[in-house]
């Protein structure tokens, strides 16, 4: 059965802790960034739109097809994949979220997940999927994380906000929210908290993962 519901990954960022783009660290026999769309093609989302600014010739140049995807939807493990290029990466996150959001079409919501934040495997990730509200916040043990279920009415106000102001944050707009437009839904996979920042955090989380 499909799903309303569209992935948004970002991965513009110029990963300089990392030294070394996030997406196209290796996993297994896989990118990282391949892996993450491998893991939601296991859910009843079809349709993922990747983010990229800072290095994308860098992903052009690894995975091919990520240049075509700028143009028009590529397929890839039964997902349509487009990749949508921020040109003002220096504007951060949010600039990259906007970017993606002017160019859906539909009447959905999207599930939101930087680069750096494991995407759940597990049943958990249905559960965020079929929660209902504004904003969906999976939450551990009292911490709030990613990924984040957005619905439609409220990810289209966010392209209202102009980038360059000091609340272009997602963060931001979501305390703006009455509280009974949020769900914060219980997970018990602490995934949802981590941050591949580091080389240091990378490696821990392969001996952990791999």
């Amino acid at each position: 059965m499909g799903n309303n519901t569209i992935f948004v990954l970002l991965a513009a960022g110029k990963s300089e802790r990392m030294g070394v783009d996030k997406g196209l660290l290796k996993y297994q026999h896989t990118f990282w960034i391949l892996e993450q769309l491998n893991r939601i093609s296991r859910t009843t989302i079809s349709k993922v739109f990747i983010g990229l600014g800072y290095n994308y010739q860098h992903y052009f140049k690894a995975i091919p097809w990520f240049k075509d995807a700028v143009t028009k939807p590529i397929d890839f493990q039964g997902l349509t994949v487009t990749v949508v290029i921020n040109k003002q990466p220096q504007f951060g996150s949010f600039s990259t979220l906007q970017s993606i959001l002017k160019q859906l079409k539909e009447t959905c919501s999207i599930l939101l997940n930087p680069i750096d934040i494991p995407l759940l495997t597990s049943s958990e990730l249905h559960k965020i999927l079929e929660k209902n509200n504004s904003v969906v916040i999976p939450n551990f043990e009292g911490k709030n994380g990613h990924p984040i279920k957005i619905d439609f009415t409220f990810w289209q106000k966010l392209l209202k906000v102009n980038a360059v102001d000091k609340e272009a944050r997602l963060n931001i707009q979501i305390k703006k929210l009455k509280a009974l437009e949020i769900t914060h839904l219980e997970i018990f996979d602490k995934s949802i908290l981590q941050n591949l920042n580091t080389k240091k955090e990378w490696v821990s989380f392969l001996k952990k993962n791999v």
